[in-house]
C-alpha cells in the first residue's frame, strides 16, 4: 500500500470526487482521500492523501490557499459564477481602474462572508445546493475568512485577473460577488485556478494521466511525498531500543528515551539534556527509520506524548 501525498492536478471537466474514484484505480488501493474540494469548472492544485497519509486529510484542509481568478464584473448570477443563470447585468463602462483597485483592496483581511447558496455546507440536515435546486433560497450566517494577500494581475475589463491568498474556508466566487456589489456593477467568477495549497505548488502538480504514466514506468513513488516531510520543521529523532514499544503504542515516554536520529546520540554523555529537549513536537523514528508518529515535550512531566501516530505494526 502507498503511505503519502500525491500533488494531482485536478483538471477542469472532473468534480474533487472523481480524482479521489479515479486514482483508487490507478493505484489499486481504496484508502484515499482529497484535501479540500475544487468545484468542477475550477482547476489546479488538489493534493491527495494515500493510505495513512489520510491522517493528514484534516491538518492539510486547514492550510491557506493560493488562486488565480477571473472577475466578470457587470455580471451577476444565480451561483456567484458564469455557469449560474445571469440574474442581473449592469454597464462597466464608467468603472475607473483606481475605483476597481480600491474594492478590491477593501477585502484584504478579515471579513464576513455568506456563504453562496450553490455549495455544500449544511443548513438544517441538508446541503444548500439541494435546497438550492429546489428554489430555496436560506438565510446564512457570515463566516469569519481572511484575505491575506489580494493582487490584480491584468485587467481588461469587464474581467479583472487577480491572485488571491486566502484562508481556509473562503469562497473565491463569493469573493468576486462582493467585490461587485462593492462596485454597484454586480460580478461573478468566470474562472478559478488553485496554484498553491500549503506546502504543494501547481509546478510540481501532476495529471491523473501523467500519474497512470509513472504507474506503468514502475516510477509512481517519485510523486510520492511521504507523511514525515509533511512536518519539515519538527526535529527527527529516534527512540531507543527499550522504549520501542510505548511508541508504537502512543504511550508517554521520557525523555532520555530520545536520541539522535536513527541512533546518532547527540545528547552526547552530558545528562544535563531539559534544554535539548525543550521544544514544541518532534518526529519520532525507531532504530530502522520508520517514522512513528509526532510526539510534544511536556515540561512539568518531563516526558514525551504523543499528538498524531502514523505507526502500524504491519510495518514491523
Amino acid at each position: 500500500m502507498i503511505h503519502g501525498i500525491i500533488n494531482v492536478y485536478k483538471e477542469k471537466g472532473c468534480t474533487s470526487h472523481d480524482v479521489v474514484a479515479k486514482l483508487r484505480g490507478i493505484t489499486g488501493q481504496r484508502k484515499i482521500g482529497h484535501t479540500g474540494t475544487l468545484d468542477p469548472d475550477a482547476e489546479g492544485v488538489l493534493p491527495v492523501c494515500l493510505g495513512r497519509g489520510t491522517k493528514l486529510c484534516d491538518f492539510l484542509v486547514e492550510k491557506d490557499k493560493v488562486y488565480e481568478t477571473v472577475l466578470l464584473l457587470g455580471v451577476e448570477t444565480d451561483t456567484q459564477d458564469t455557469t449560474g443563470t445571469v440574474i442581473r447585468r449592469k454597464s462597466t463602462e464608467e468603472l475607473t481602474e483606481r475605483q476597481i483597485r480600491d474594492a478590491v483592496r477593501s477585502f484584504t483581511g478579515d471579513y464576513g462572508q455568506i456563504p453562496p447558496m450553490y455549495s455544500a455546507i449544511k443548513v438544517g440536515g441538508k446541503k444548500l445546493y439541494e435546497l438550492a435546486r429546489e428554489g430555496k433560497i436560506v438565510e446564512r450566517k457570515p463566516r469569519r475568512v481572511c484575505i491575506y494577500e489580494i493582487e490584480i494581475l491584468e485587467f481588461a475589463l469587464p474581467r479583472v485577473r487577480m491572485r488571491v491568498r486566502c484562508s481556509k474556508g473562503t469562497y473565491i466566487r463569493t469573493l468576486c460577488h462582493d467585490i461587485g456589489q462593492r462596485l454597484s456593477c454586480g460580478g461573478c467568477m468566470e474562472g478559478l485556478t488553485r496554484v498553491r495549497s500549503g506546502q504543494f505548488d501547481i509546478q510540481d502538480a501532476h495529471t491523473l494521466g501523467q500519474i497512470e504514466e509513472l504507474r506503468d514506468a514502475g516510477a509512481l513513488n517519485e510523486v510520492v511525498v511521504p507523511v514525515d516531510q509533511m512536518f519539515p520543521d519538527f526535529p527527527q529523532m529516534a527512540v531507543k531500543p527499550a522504549y520501542e514499544k510505548l511508541a508504537y503504542n502512543g504511550n508517554p515516554f521520557p525523555a532520555r528515551a530520545l536520541e539522535g536520529p536513527y541512533g546518532e546520540n547527540t545528547w552526547g554523555s552530558n545528562s544535563n539534556t531539559s534544554k535539548l529537549f525543550d521544544r514544541d513536537q518532534v518526529r519520532v523514528y525507531d532504530k530502522e527509520g520508520r517514522f512513528i508518529g509526532l510526539f510534544q515535550y511536556r515540561k512539568d512531566r518531563k516526558e514525551y506524548s504523543v499528538v498524531k501516530m502514523f505507526f502500524d505494526y504491519d510495518d514491523l
